[in-house]
Formats: C-alpha cells, structure tokens, sequence
C-alpha cells in the first residue's frame, strides 16, 4: 500500500489517500465510519493495526473512485514530524571515503553508528522548492536516503524484533550547507535549514517490500545521475540500527530515521558539484517512486 497526503490541484486542503496504478483512492471515499477514519498520517501510523485490513478491504471494492495524478499534488507524508529526524552518517562505505575533506567525518569506516539529528518542522513534499539561501552558502548538496517510519513503540529493541517496529519506507533528502556544515564542525546546523527535509512521495507499508530491503537507490541532478546504489551495501542494517538506536531511547510511532546515503553527493566530486538555482533533484528508491525538487532561482 501506498500511503499519501495529497492536494487536488486548485485546493489548499490536504488529505490521505492510497496512490494505486489507477491514480489516488481518497480515504473519505472508502467507506469508513468517522470513528474509524484517521485525521492525518501520524493517526493512521498509530492505529494502522486495526484500520489497515480495513483499507485493504475496501481496496477491494469494484467501485473505487481514482483521482488522476495530473490533477493532484502529492505533499510530504509526514509534514510535521513528532520529533526531530533521526539520521545516521557515513552508513555507506563507499560514501565514507569520498567525503574526506568535511570536518567530523573523516575517511575511517565507522565502527559504531554515527547518529546525529536534523530538525524538519515542517518537511517539503515532491515537487516543492528548496530555499538557495544565497546569502549564506553556495555550498547546497543533496543526499538520498532510504527514510524507515517507525510504526511500534519500542525501547531497547532486539535486532531480530526491529523489523515488527517498522511501518513503512519512503524517500528523504537529507539537503546540506556544507560550509555550516564545516564551520560548525559538526552535522546539525547545516543539515537543519528550513526546506532542507523533502520526504515522499509516499510511504510504501513495510509489507510491500522484502526485508531486509535491497532496492536501487540513486539521485539525478538535472537528468545526470550522480548517485547509484543498493540499500542492502548499508554498513550497519536495519536490524543494527533500529535495535541500536533504541537502546535507551524510546522509539514512537510516526518517527523518522534517514538511514544515509551512497556514494556521489555533490561534495565528494572534484571539484564540488554542488547544487545551484534553478537546479532539479530526483531522489528515486525502487519500490516507493521518486523524489522531485527543484532549487529556488
């Protein structure tokens, strides 16, 4: 199932559907009762065990009403995260020996997960503009990233639970200012500014995709392809990371963890190809769509 806020083109109201071959299954028209209809993506992560096989029955029906997608706009499925994302660095090997050159992460192929945290209130959805914020940098780069949604509570998680606690994956873009990045010298500020969280297009349930997922991941600048890779070369798994990260740390329903990215982001080139107005990004991940973005002119 693929899962989605949406805007009909012409309106401002944002509501959830199901983004089916045919076009978009708006939930309202599923027949569920009030009491069992969600208000927004978080509510439905929450209470998917009991409302998902009612979607999936009314899925069924023979008299869906489908919206085409050239007259909707898909918006980021979680467009106001409970709490900061979670993001883990150089989770790649490849990716970690091509960003020598950025302070805090060094060539050495971590040993232990390397966590840090961007703030993403609120994120930007497919087809919505990232600020270029000239003024500060012309140091924007891009980063795909398979995003894991969180669906169970859960602390001090065994790795061979972690896969009961996910919900479903979609896309993130963990967009960087890398001369903030290496003024800092660290990784918050400067993964933290405001646009510089797209998410979507949709989260695709966690039962649409074997696990552990091996899904082509890869990013385009302007048509080129800059990223190309496979979620299964992730040095720490999903097992790894959800277990890990939860020792001590109380997992909820809704949260997000950016799992990193491969090879070929704009600052492991040289020189750096980092991006400039006008610039569109794509973020695709097999088996959730594809990720667009363009950098405001």
């Amino acid at each position: 199932m693929k899962l989605a806020n949406y805007k009909v083109k012409g309106s401002n109201e944002a509501r959830l559907g199901v983004l089916t071959d045919m076009g978009m299954v708006d939930y309202e028209k599923l027949g569920l009762t009030p009491d069992n209809y969600p208000k927004n993506m978080i509510e439905l992560i929450e209470d998917f065990d009991r409302v998902g096989p009612l979607l999936k029955i009314a899925l069924s029906q023979d008299d869906l009403i489908f919206i085409p997608t050239n007259e909707i706009k898909i918006e980021s499925p979680i467009p106001y995260p409970k709490r900061n994302v979670f993001c883990l660095g150089k989770n790649y090997l490849d990716h970690a020996e091509e960003i020598k050159s950025i302070p805090g992460a060094s060539s050495q192929v971590p040993t232990n997960p390397i966590y840090f945290t961007k703030v993403a209130y609120p994120t930007i959805g497919n087809e919505d503009e990232i600020l270029n914020f000239k003024n500060i940098t012309d140091s924007l780069d891009y980063e795909v990233e398979l995003a894991v949604i969180i669906g169970k509570k859960g602390t001090n998680i065994p790795p061979d639970k972690a896969r009961e606690h996910i919900f479903g994956y979609t896309i993130g873009n963990d967009i960087s200012v890398r001369n903030i990045q290496m003024k800092h010298t660290q990784w918050f500020k400067g993964k933290s500014f405001d646009t510089c969280c797209p998410l979507g297009p949709v989260i695709t349930t966690a039962d649409e995709i074997s696990y552990p997922p091996d899904l082509r991941i890869l990013s385009r600048v302007n048509g080129e392809i800059r990223q190309d890779s496979r979620t299964s070369m992730l040095i720490f798994d999903l097992d790894y990371i959800i277990s890990d990260l939860s020792n001590g740390i109380t997992l909820y329903p809704g949260d997000i963890i950016l799992t990193g990215t491969p090879a070929g982001v704009g600052f492991g080139f040289d020189p750096p190809k980092t991006l400039k107005p006008g610039d569109e990004i794509e973020c695709e991940i097999e088996g959730i769509g594809t990720l667009v973005n363009y950098i405001e002119r």
